[in-house]
């Protein structure tokens, strides 16, 4: 795993509103050192959806694991509560770009499709994900994938993802960050005594992990990963950028398989 920058990172104190976890399209990949930023009412405007109204679909693609009962995120809301938003069909396709160098990733580095995922180890539509569409999107594409792992822990209705993050990370320092990744969604329960159990496991050097979570060695990179995310207008679980494009929610594979095979034809701009 690439060493995480060290680089102190002013935290600001992000006010968590009710955040929901969907399931939508996108994904991209620069420079490290490019500095990337957009308004979050320009980020809903692309998230709005109309789910049941005929008409002009916008935004992004959610999956439909939530009842439709529930409303969309609208721009009205940009500023409002983070939800999970639901199901519309076409995304738009709009590029955007987010980092991946020094993050946790998995897959050749030179592969044509790179998938960042923000995602939080205590949200049950990211486990899902994980569960039913990771594996059979890596065997779909063997070797055209590169997935890049960066956190968005919602502390606000998951107290233990942050926690799970850092340890995740104490886990990558001894290079068994994927390891541990697998195992904190493959756990219905999460909690200091879990990922010792996991690090004793997977016979990481006990003192030294316990230690880099005593001294919160990655609270910064954590921490820099969700404000990251919320100025770019992430507001929910888990979100992915496909080359720049967006997908937000726990998509079927389906959905993955149709803007990567655009992408890979050279049909998207």
């Amino acid at each position: 795993m690439p060493d995480m920058p060290t680089k102190s990172i002013r935290k600001k104190k992000i006010e968590e509103e009710v955040i929901i976890e969907p399931e939508i399209l996108e994904e991209t990949e620069i420079k490290q050192d490019e500095a990337f930023t957009f308004k979050v009412s320009h980020f809903y405007a692309v998230l709005t959806v109309f789910a049941f109204a005929a008409g002009v679909l916008l935004g992004y693609v959610v999956w439909g694991f939530e009842s439709a009962a529930k409303s969309p995120v609208t721009s009205a809301q940009a500023q409002g509560p983070v939800v999970e938003a639901p199901v519309t069909p076409q995304p738009q396709f709009t590029r955007y770009e987010i980092a991946t160098e020094g993050f946790p990733s998995i897959g050749p580095k030179d592969a044509p499709i790179t998938i960042v995922e923000f995602s939080d180890y205590q949200c049950p539509f990211c486990r899902r994900w994980h569960e039913q569409v990771y594996e059979p999107l890596f065997n779909a594409y063997p070797g055209k994938i590169r997935l890049v792992y960066r956190h968005f822990p919602l502390t606000s209705i998951h107290p233990d993802a942050f926690p799970a993050a850092e340890a995740a990370m104490c886990a990558g320092e001894q290079n068994a960050y994927w390891q541990f990744h697998e195992k904190l969604f493959s756990s219905s329960a999460l909690g200091s005594d879990i990922y010792t159990q996991y690090a004793e496991e997977l016979g990481l050097d006990m003192e030294r992990f316990t230690s880099c979570i005593t001294e919160g060695r990655f609270r910064e990179a954590v921490q820099a990963d969700l404000d990251f995310a919320m100025n770019l207008g992430v507001r929910s679980t888990p979100t992915f950028f496909i080359n720049g494009l967006a997908i937000v929610g726990a998509q079927p594979l389906d959905i993955f398989k149709q803007v990567i095979d655009k992408e890979l034809a050279g049909e998207i701009p």
